[in-house]
């Protein structure tokens, strides 16, 4: 698939991309990396078809697409269950095989508190897991994700960049957008810049990242609150073990994050690359 100055604006508004050129090969994860505001999600909207470009041409678009968007609107009476069997008949399936797909992906993405209740009642994390059910119900030739990992705990992220890599080892393409440089830098093989609407190749982003580094912290009067730490830049896994957390984090972001904790009142345990961090623990 590629795009070939592709631009965009709305009405006679403000163009929001401008002279867009990439390349998305199939067997490849691409990453969209960028600010917000700079136009990534405009520009994820028009490579799974779901807006038109106001100028220049996207070519060799597959037909099978799952999209999730950043925003999935929960807000439905509807059971999960019933929203993606439904889903899953408007994309062809039969009853009985939209119901057993349904349920096999909630079950390899542990949605939690059940499936027969409504959209509407699901936490952000499970309306995202949701989200990416739809997407896959039909296995997709181009798989378009924007900031897919939000909300979700560890367990499901590490699920869902394992489906990523199954599509792209299938011969699918998979478009991502993720605001955190250590995420995108883990799990994109391609990389592309977005600034200002203009998007450039990152021809660095192909190089191998060093190893991963290993935080324990305690936390301060012993109350650890592990969601906090999800969202900090650079931070690849959380897990909480009684009075202390454990935090995977990239190398270039540890000594930032080492600052915050003891700035915030926590205390350092150990820190070390993740693979002795993790050996020294057995």
């Amino acid at each position: 698939m590629q795009l070939r100055a592709v631009g965009k604006r709305y009405r006679r508004g403000p163009w929001v991309l401008s002279g867009v050129d990439a390349d998305l090969p199939p067997g490849e994860l691409v990453a969209f990396r960028g600010a917000n505001g700079s136009g990534k999600s405009t520009l994820l909207r028009i490579v799974a078809g779901a807006s038109r470009p106001s100028s220049g041409r996207v070519l060799g678009r597959p037909g099978e697409i799952g999209y999730v968007p950043e925003r999935f609107p929960a807000d439905d009476r509807m059971s999960a269950r019933g929203y993606l069997t439904r889903m899953g008949r408007i994309r062809g399936l039969r009853g009985k095989s939209a119901g057993s797909r349904t349920d096999e992906l909630l079950t390899r993405l542990a949605l939690t508190g059940g499936a027969d209740r409504s959209l509407s009642t699901l936490s952000k994390g499970n309306a995202r897991k949701v989200a990416l059910a739809q997407a896959l119900l039909v296995p997709p030739r181009l798989l378009v994700l924007d900031e897919p990992w939000s909300g979700l705990d560890a367990s499901a992220q590490a699920e869902l960049a394992g489906i990523m890599r199954e599509i792209a080892d299938s011969g699918g393409a998979v478009v991502f957008t993720d605001h955190r440089e250590s995420v995108v830098r883990t799990n994109a093989d391609i990389v592309y810049q977005v600034t200002g609407g203009r998007v450039a190749l990152d021809r660095d982003a192909g190089q191998e990242a060093p190893a991963p580094t290993r935080l324990v912290l305690r936390a301060p009067s012993g109350l650890v609150r592990s969601a906090e730490w999800e969202a900090r830049d650079g931070v690849l896994d959380v897990q909480a073990d009684s009075d202390r957390i454990v935090v995977h984090v990239s190398a270039s972001h540890a000594d930032r994050v080492v600052l915050s904790a003891l700035h915030d009142g926590w205390s350092l345990v150990t820190a070390a690359p993740a693979d002795q961090g993790d050996r020294s623990t057995r």
